[in-house]
């Protein structure tokens, strides 16, 4: 029987796809023709398209863009898809961190005072930056997948509009309670004088902006989903490279730019996202990426097959945000260079989560699509392949950094003491960025079944112990900043212990 055939016959039956010459068992049999593979890859996304729907005709074998990133994600190898999906994001990112690493060395001109107010206020807008990609985002990246992987081209279509709805929403929430409530938390978090006036204007510009975040972040999100990681990771480069040389200028006035202060590094985030929304809309409805953007009446399961994955991922981001912000409280008790030291060295921790996000969202796409297409086995080995390249990936880069930690510290401060308060914590937390990088990835992987729970109850762990157990340390037993950053390193290894928990469970790769 023919492997057409073979997919005709699976077809009548209503069952899903299988996987097509991927185990090592079936590298012996004979090979087939790749365009054969590509077309019965493929095949579920043509029978399921909407009439009418933009799907390329032709024999066996001539796909279009959308039809053979689907066949790739379900029958290349894996490490090297999940690389070569990963790569622009992870590339772009790593432009857009070096944004971060320059306008914290840019903010290290105006002082201490300056340098204390933006680590108050960069847990916050990283909470932002994380519920929109990472927490809501997902929700819309897992179900944008699995709708492509099963062939409902309507339903991935429609999330896209839903996904915009759902970005109005949610960055009116932070605009509007960030701008009430800023104050409040920064003074709460210890700022005080200086630096809380500082965190304050910081505050309302950056997050002045909120709704265009959301919506770039979101669309970026169903892009990824869909296997398309090239434009969100153009529009993250462009938008790098213009920044880095505005946010300056901004800060310190150039010319008719009158001089903002740290306030001008918020404008800047905002000036380009504001552009990037306007592009990303645009492009999403010229519907070049093969799903496109249209509005469409608001349907109830849509909504809720995003929020299945975005509401317990967003909570996620929330406990991974508010461990930082509780830790900065804690370590505001030892005073502004205390604070200021640490806030330069947990930046880094920072860094670590663009890094693997590329891993991450691309494990996240390729989990789900081949969900969806009912590969369950290929998904599983998808997630622990990830999970290891995340965790070689930064136990690297923590290995580096305990070793050498004025390395990184000396970019924003010669500042004896605060550089001291940075090293000691540095020390002790960076050589546990391998379980961060093993957790977070796999997080991911499990977001991508659709199952966001598991992940959601190694987070709740990792806040028990670094902000609860260092609370304790600091204001019972009088710890400084070693003690702390020991509950931090504890907490991260707990989290990936519970991620690897989550892994093993028979439950989490259950077909739907």
């Amino acid at each position: 029987m023919s492997i057409m055939q073979w997919a005709a016959d699976r077809r009548r039956s209503g069952r899903h796809a299988r996987t097509v010459a991927m185990s090592v068992e079936d590298a012996a049999a004979p090979a087939l023709p790749a365009a054969q593979v590509a077309a019965h890859a493929a095949a579920p996304l043509r029978q399921a398209a909407s009439p009418g729907a933009a799907v390329t005709p032709g024999a066996a074998g001539t796909l279009s863009a959308a039809e053979q990133r689907r066949a790739a994600l379900l029958t290349a190898p894996i490490l090297p898809t999940l690389l070569k999906l990963a790569a622009p994001t992870v590339t772009v990112l790593v432009a857009q961190t070096a944004v971060n690493i320059a306008e914290a060395y840019y903010v290290g001109f105006l002082g201490t005072d300056a340098l204390a107010g933006a680590a108050l206020v960069f847990p916050i807008f990283m909470l932002m930056t994380m519920m929109s990609n990472g927490g809501f985002g997902s929700g819309v990246a897992s179900s944008v997948a699995r709708a492509v992987g099963a062939g409902r081209r309507d339903d991935a279509e429609a999330a896209l509009f839903h996904a915009v709805v759902l970005a109005i929403l949610a960055g009116g929430v932070f605009t509007l309670g960030v701008t009430l409530g800023g104050p409040w938390l920064y003074r709460t978090l210890g700022g005080q004088g200086d630096a809380l006036a500082a965190a304050t204007t910081y505050s309302n510009y950056l997050f002045a902006g909120a709704i265009p975040v959301w919506i770039v972040n979101l669309q970026a999100a169903a892009l990824r989903g869909s296997g398309n990681v090239k434009v969100p990771a153009l529009v993250t480069l462009v938008g790098a490279i213009v920044t880095i040389p505005v946010s300056p200028a901004l800060i310190f006035g150039l010319g008719p730019i009158p001089r903002l202060g740290i306030g001008g590094a918020g404008v800047a985030f905002g000036l380009y996202y504001g552009a990037a929304m306007l592009f990303l809309l645009r492009y999403m409805a010229s519907g070049a990426t093969g799903l496109k953007l249209h509005i469409v009446p608001l349907r109830p399961k849509i909504f809720g097959d995003m929020l299945t994955v975005g509401i317990p991922t967003a909570f996620n981001a929330v406990l991974t945000n508010l461990t930082v912000i509780l830790v900065t409280g804690a370590v505001g008790l030892f005073g502004t260079s205390a604070l200021a030291g640490y806030g330069i060295a947990s930046r880094l921790d920072y860094i670590m989560i663009p890094l693997l996000f590329g891993i991450s969202t691309a494990t996240l796409t390729m989990v789900g699509v081949n969900m969806g297409a009912g590969q369950t086995a290929r998904a599983r080995r998808i997630g622990w392949i990830s999970g290891i390249v995340g965790m070689v990936m930064t136990g690297t880069i923590g290995l580096l950094v305990a070793i050498f930690p004025t390395a990184w510290l000396n970019l924003f401060s010669r500042d004896a003491e605060v550089v001291s308060e940075g090293m000691t914590y540095l020390r002790i937390v960076a050589p546990a960025y391998a379980a961060l990088g093993f957790g977070f990835v796999t997080s991911f992987a499990a977001q991508g079944t659709g199952r966001a729970m598991g992940p959601l109850a190694s987070s709740i762990a990792r806040i028990l112990i670094a902000a609860g157990g260092g609370w304790i340390a600091v204001a019972s037993f009088g710890a400084g900043m070693a003690g702390l950053a020991t509950m931090v390193a504890v907490a991260l290894v707990a989290y990936a212990a519970i991620c690897a928990l989550v892994m093993l469970s028979p439950s989490t790769w259950r077909s739907e």
